[in-house]
C-alpha cells in the first residue's frame, strides 16, 4: 500500500474524532515521503496541526462549507469533468466496474468518483497505475488549489501534494478553463439547494459496461466540460 496516498485520502474524508486521533501518525507518513518536496511537506504541516486540535465542530463546518455547498470545489472528480451531461451517469458506472474488477470494494457511501475514494483505491495499485491516474487529473488538481489558496485554506496542500506525486505539469488551458467557472456562495443555501437538485446522479450496474482500468478511464480528463458541451449532451 502507498501510504502516503493512503494518508492524504483520510486527510480528505469528513473529520471525525478517530481521523483526529489518527492524525500524528498521518502526519509523519506525510513528512517522511520524499517524493515530495521539503516545501510540499512544510506546507501540509498546518493542516495536520488543525486536523488533529481543533474542535470537531469547527472542522466539520469548514469541510462542508468548502467541499459540499460549492460545487466548485467539489471533491466528486467527475463534477469538474462533465457536469451535469449525462456523460457523467455513464463514467460513474465505468469506474464502479473498474473497482470491482479490481477487488476493491469502498466502504462508504460515497459515489465512486469522490476523491477520498479514488486515492484509497489508488494507494492499492502499482505506482505507474497511481501516478498516471493522477497524472490525468493534474489540471483539477491545479484548479482546486488555487480556488484554496485564494480562500486561505490549508486544504491547499493536499492538492499541491497530488500534482508532485503525479509528476505531471497541469495543461494551463485546462486549468483556465475550469477557473473560469464561477464559485459558489456557500451562505446562499436556497440557491445550492436548487443547483445540487437539477445535478442530481444515478447509475448502477450495466451488464454492457466493460472493466477499463482506472487511468484509461480518466484519461479524458483534460478535456473539461464547458457550456457549450453540457448544453449539446443534455439536448441529445
Amino acid at each position: 500500500m502507498d501510504r502516503t496516498v493512503k494518508a492524504l485520502s483520510l486527510i480528505l474524508s469528513y473529520p471525525t474524532r478517530d481521523l483526529q486521533a489518527a492524525m500524528p501518525e498521518i502526519g509523519g507518513v506525510l513528512a517522511a515521503d520524499t517524493r515530495l518536496t521539503a516545501a510540499a511537506r512544510r506546507a501540509l504541516r498546518p493542516l495536520v496541526e488543525d486536523l488533529a486540535r481543533r474542535d470537531i465542530y469547527d472542522l466539520e463546518e469548514q469541510f462542508v462549507l468548502l467541499f459540499d455547498r460549492s460545487r466548485s470545489l467539489s471533491l466528486n472528480l467527475f463534477e469538474h469533468l462533465h457536469g451535469e451531461s449525462r456523460d457523467r451517469g455513464g463514467a460513474m458506472v465505468s469506474l464502479v466496474e473498474s473497482y470491482r474488477a479490481a477487488g476493491f470494494e469502498p466502504a462508504t457511501s460515497e459515489l465512486p468518483d469522490h476523491l477520498p475514494v479514488l486515492l484509497e483505491f489508488l494507494s492499492t495499485r502499482p505506482a505507474s497505475e497511481m501516478q498516471e491516474t493522477l497524472a490525468n487529473a493534474a489540471h483539477i488538481f491545479e484548479a482546486l488549489n488555487a480556488r484554496l489558496v485564494r480562500r486561505e485554506s490549508p486544504y491547499s496542500a493536499v492538492f499541491a501534494a497530488l500534482l508532485q506525486l503525479s509528476g505531471a505539469s497541469a495543461d494551463s488551458e485546462a486549468v483556465a478553463e475550469l477557473l473560469e467557472q464561477p464559485e459558489d456562495d456557500p451562505a446562499d443555501l436556497a440557491a445550492l439547494d436548487a443547483v445540487w437538485e437539477e445535478s442530481q446522479v444515478t447509475f448502477g450496474p450495466d451488464p454492457n459496461a466493460g472493466c477499463p482500468q482506472v487511468h484509461e478511464m480518466l484519461a479524458r480528463m483534460d478535456e473539461p466540460i464547458t457550456p457549450n458541451s453540457a448544453q449539446h449532451s443534455a439536448a441529445e
